[in-house]
C-alpha cells in the first residue's frame, strides 16, 4: 500500500524540470500582453514624435525649398544661425527672459497656496478664484490683456492717469521697453492658478506632526517653512518649474495675439520667430535648424533642473 501511494505521489507531482519552461511561457504571454496595450501609444508617439524629429534633423542639414530638389548642406545653416543672425540671439535672450518669469509666478503661487491652505472661511472660494484664469483659452487672455493695455482705452492707463500716475497713456503693447513684461505679466495672471493647485496639493500632503514637532522643539514659523515645507515640496516646485520652461517655449498663441512678436523682435520667442521664418519667410531648412536647437536648449534646461531637484525627479521607487 505505501508502494502505491508514493508512486500516485510520483505521478501526480509536476515535473520540477517543466516548471522554468511554465513560467517562461506565462512571462512570455504577460510580455506580449504589455506590448500588445502599449502598440497603439507607441505607433503614435513614432509617427507624431520620432519621424518628425528625425525628419527635422535632416532637413536642417539641406538646402531645401518646395520649389526645388533639395541639396546637401552640412553644417550651413547652424553657422549662419550661430554667427550671422542677430535676430536668433535677441529671440533666445527673450525666451530666456520668459522662462526666468517662472520662479516669480511659482513664488506667487506659493504665497497664494499657503494663504488659502489655512483654515479661513471661504478658502474654497478663493482657490476657485485663483485657479479661474487658468482654464480660459489662452487666445480669449491675449484678447483680455491686449483690451487692458491699450493706449486709449485700456484699463490700465485709465486707472495711472486716474491717480495722476502718468499724463497720458502708456502703448505697453507697441513699445520696446513695455512689450516684453507686459505679455510675461499676461501669461503669469493665466498661469498662477495651476501652480497654486500643485503646491496646495504638495503642502496638504506634509504630515501636520512635523510641524508640532518643530514647534514643540522651539522652532519659528519660519524655521519651519525653510526645514520642512520647501524640501518636502520639492518635487511640487519642480513640476511647477518644469511647466514654466514648458510655457516659455510654447507660448506662441499669446505672443501671435497681443503682438505678433514685434515691435521689432522685442517680444519675439523662439517658437515664433521660428514660425515666421519657416510660414512668412518661406525659409524651412533655416526654421528647422532653429527646431533643433529649440529642442537642445529645452532639453538641457530640464535636465538642469532636474539636477538642481536633487537627480530624482519623476523617478518611481519599487517597494521591496
Amino acid at each position: 500500500m505505501v508502494e502505491r501511494a508514493a508512486e500516485r505521489m510520483t505521478a501526480t507531482s509536476p515535473d520540477p524540470a517543466a516548471r522554468p519552461a511554465f513560467w517562461a511561457r506565462r512571462r512570455s504571454r504577460e510580455l506580449g500582453l504589455i506590448w500588445l496595450f502599449l502598440l497603439p501609444s507607441l505607433v503614435i508617439f513614432l509617427l507624431y514624435r520620432i519621424i518628425p524629429l528625425v525628419w527635422n534633423v535632416v532637413l536642417s542639414l539641406e538646402f531645401w525649398s518646395p520649389y526645388k530638389p533639395a541639396r546637401f548642406a552640412g553644417l550651413y545653416q547652424y553657422q549662419n544661425m550661430l554667427f550671422y543672425d542677430d535676430a536668433f540671439w535677441k529671440v533666445v535672450a527673450n525666451t530666456l527672459i520668459f522662462m526666468a518669469s517662472a520662479p516669480v509666478g511659482i513664488a506667487l503661487a506659493l504665497g497664494v497656496a499657503l494663504l488659502v491652505n489655512q483654515q479661513i472661511r471661504g478658502r474654497g472660494v478663493y482657490r476657485t478664484i485663483v485657479f479661474m484664469s487658468y482654464p480660459v483659452m489662452t487666445v480669449a487672455v491675449g484678447i483680455i490683456w491686449q483690451w487692458l493695455y491699450n493706449e486709449k482705452v485700456g484699463l490700465i492707463n485709465y486707472v495711472l492717469i486716474s491717480f495722476g500716475i502718468i499724463p497720458k497713456g502708456i502703448p505697453f503693447l507697441e513699445s520696446f521697453q513695455w512689450a516684453l513684461p507686459a505679455v510675461i505679466l499676461a501669461s503669469l495672471w493665466q498661469v498662477i492658478g495651476f501652480y497654486m493647485i500643485i503646491l496646495l496639493t504638495g503642502l496638504q500632503s506634509i504630515p501636520p506632526n512635523l510641524y508640532e514637532a518643530a514647534s514643540i522643539d522651539g522652532a519659528s514659523a519660519g524655521q519651519s517653512f525653510w526645514r520642512i515645507t520647501v524640501p518636502l515640496l520639492k518635487p511640487s516646485l519642480f513640476l511647477c518649474f518644469v511647466v514654466g520652461i514648458i510655457n516659455s517655449f510654447n507660448a506662441f498663441d499669446l505672443i501671435f495675439v497681443m503682438t505678433g512678436g514685434g515691435p521689432g523682435h522685442a517680444t519675439d520667442l523662439l517658437v515664433t520667430y521660428i514660425y515666421s521664418t519657416a510660414f512668412k519667410l518661406g525659409h524651412f531648412d533655416y526654421a528647422a535648424a532653429m527646431t533643433v536647437a529649440n529642442f537642445v536648449l529645452f532639453v538641457g534646461l530640464a535636465f538642469v533642473a532636474n539636477r538642481l531637484a536633487g537627480g530624482e525627479a519623476g523617478a518611481v521607487r519599487r517597494s521591496a
